[in-house]
């Protein structure tokens, strides 16, 4: 049995999007191949989409398989006890060419009741943004259901729409239940349950040319689970202090903080009974950890073992996000 004493390094799956483009491929110089690639799934367990180590002696195990093995020492006491061999986090870089479908997700009640799954509550972290870019965020007023229906009909949902204007390094913390949609011109890290279930409530009338047909929506799933009530201020606001981890969130579902190296810093997970997530969000970054060097450059993600309990990293004002459970 191999030793769970350095960072592991999953092969992404890249996933076809109506609304994908090209800068997961000439801005994060993912091995795409093929056009409209929207998502990059750095690391999953949703079934049929399991990630798998890339390289050393972990070579082709999927997240399940680790899980199944090592147990505790991967995932941390707590999370195994928790969520057993279910992995609860998943991972992506989004690349929206074109604006994504207005759309919500369910809670953990609801989506196991119906689809036996976790809810999907997540958080973006903007990499890259066009100058006019923004996000949908709630609504701009209150409505009822027979508001929300009528508005529907008449195709003047978009107006009730909050939009908000974003620019690189913004936070959003995105609960379910929130209507939402990342607008054109915006690349983000997308930190999430282990979902795929989306509730697609508008799409702007789009042919998926793959398909021939326009893509399904879900309005009354939607209108059962969505908040109809004016977003509060979603954006995450931090302060970027030189070899300080700043909170963002904060949930019971993840936490996560922003790491700006400057020079050497230290990090302990003595008291951290979970794994570790690191997403390279800017520049390069090396690693030390029990004597090796690694590697995170801006666009990566590693996954540290509940086992590591001790990083030096070292960078020149390179930043990383760090992901790890309650």
């Amino acid at each position: 049995m191999a030793q769970l004493d350095s960072p592991i390094r999953f092969k992404p799956i890249f996933q076809y999007r109506i609304w994908g483009g090209v800068k997961l491929k000439t801005v994060l110089n993912k091995s795409v191949s093929t056009e409209k690639i929207g998502e990059s799934w750095e690391l999953s367990a949703v079934p049929n989409f399991e990630t798998t180590v890339a390289e050393g002696p972990l070579k082709g195990q999927t997240l399940s398989d680790l899980i199944n093995t090592y147990q505790s020492k991967l995932v941390g006491k707590k999370v195994f006890q928790q969520f057993g061999n279910a992995f609860p986090l998943l991972i992506k870089f989004i690349d929206a060419n074109k604006p994504l479908s207005v759309q919500v997700h369910p809670n953990d009640n609801w989506a196991r009741s119906r689809h036996n799954s976790f809810g999907k509550n997540e958080m973006w972290f903007v990499l890259d943004a066009a100058n006019d870019a923004e996000l949908i965020l709630g609504f701009n007023q209150e409505l009822t259901k027979d508001q929300f229906t009528q508005s529907l009909a008449a195709g003047t949902l978009t107006n009730l729409l909050h939009r908000e204007k974003v620019a690189r390094g913004d936070a959003f913390y995105i609960p379910t239940g929130l209507v939402h949609a990342i607008g054109a011109g915006i690349m983000l890290a997308e930190i999430q349950q282990t979902s795929d279930i989306t509730y697609r409530i508008y799409d702007y009338d789009r042919i998926d040319p793959k398909s021939g047909t326009k893509r399904d929506l879900h309005i009354e799933e939607a209108l059962a689970v969505a908040n109809l009530a004016p977003a509060p201020a979603y954006a995450t606001h931090y302060t970027k202090s030189p070899n300080q981890a700043k909170t963002l969130v904060d949930s019971p579902y993840f936490k996560t903080r922003h790491l700006l190296v400057n020079g050497e810093m230290v990090q302990s997970y003595s008291d951290l009974d979970s794994f570790v997530i690191l997403i390279g969000v800017a520049k390069h970054l090396t690693l030390i950890v029990n004597d090796q060097e690694i590697t995170l450059s801006f666009g990566e993600v590693l996954f540290i073992p509940a086992a590591i309990k001790r990083i030096i990293f070292k960078g020149h004002q390179a930043e990383v996000i760090e992901v790890f459970m309650p």
